[in-house]
């Protein structure tokens, strides 16, 4: 019976746990990276033959009260313990397979409002769904693609633009596995999953790694072709209008010359507009 999804991921949260993580001693030859199995089973109060077969594929619904324990013993945090009770069947998954592509017009309003602070709507295949003027002079009208998995992974000019590659692929993938095992059913997930798959070898070994969790406050590092580096605080909020939405808005420092950068880059769009 090949792995389950909860299997490979248990697996590859304790690879991410040292003995030392966990008041466990250390020495000695280990042919595994992070903890055993055995030592996964007896922090968690199990067996290891059940823990086992968790692994294995071979036992796929576990009780809450044993998902609680293993979230425990891999020292989750309260992104991947929700990943992990949805995982095994114990927590409501969404229960619409799709999201809707429709943006509510009210939303679309305020975004406009913010002629300074980049802002997009995307779904759960991070396919931009709406953006404001100033966000597609950031991200150059979009020339490579409306997806912003595609744009870190497949767009050549994304390692320059992004100052900290490695950890915007990083944090994209374990929020991109969030949203998808959220519905995993939902068709568009499942069509940029395979095509990342096929295209990325960096989104594949991240892939692999079963990170998940949700995107927070983040401050990101750019170089814009026209106005030069930014720093710029990145907020993400849930469009509880339309579940599976999620509204990034990014900001500059008061002041900063990443402010004055970014109100640059708004006086560029907005002359661009005006000359369409």
């Amino acid at each position: 019976m090949p792995p389950s999804e909860l299997g490979a991921y248990i697996s590859a949260r304790r690879a991410q746990v040292r003995p030392a993580d966990v008041n466990l001693p250390s020495s000695g030859r280990r042919r595994v990276a992070g903890l055993r199995r055995e030592e996964v089973a007896m922090l968690a109060g199990i067996s290891v033959d059940y823990y086992t077969r968790l692994e294995q594929g071979r036992e796929r619904f576990p009780s809450a009260q044993v998902v609680d324990a293993l979230g425990v013993a891999l020292r989750l945090d309260e992104d991947s313990r929700q990943h992990l009770f949805r995982l095994a069947g114990q927590s409501p998954r969404s229960r619409t397979a799709a999201v809707s592509e429709h943006v509510d017009p009210n939303l679309l309003q305020l975004m406009d409002a913010w002629p300074s602070n980049p802002a997009v709507v995307y779904n759960r295949a991070y396919d931009v769904l709406a953006s404001n003027p100033i966000a597609d002079a950031l991200f150059h009208s979009w020339s490579h693609s409306r997806n912003l998995m595609h744009v870190v992974f497949t767009d050549p000019a994304a390692r320059s633009f992004y100052q900290d590659w490695h950890d915007v692929a990083r944090n994209s993938v374990a929020g991109f596995r969030l949203a998808h095992g959220q519905a995993p059913d939902d068709p568009r997930t499942q069509q940029v999953l395979a095509e990342l798959l096929a295209a990325s070898p960096e989104f594949a070994r991240l892939w692999a790694a079963h990170d998940a969790r949700s995107k927070a406050m983040e401050r990101k590092r750019l170089r814009h072709r026209e106005v030069g580096p930014l720093t710029l605080t990145m907020q993400t909020f849930d469009v509880r209008s339309s579940p599976g939405q999620e509204l990034v808005v990014y900001h500059a420092e008061p002041g900063s010359p990443s402010s004055e950068s970014l109100a640059l880059l708004g006086s560029l769009s907005a002359r661009s507009h005006l000359g369409a």
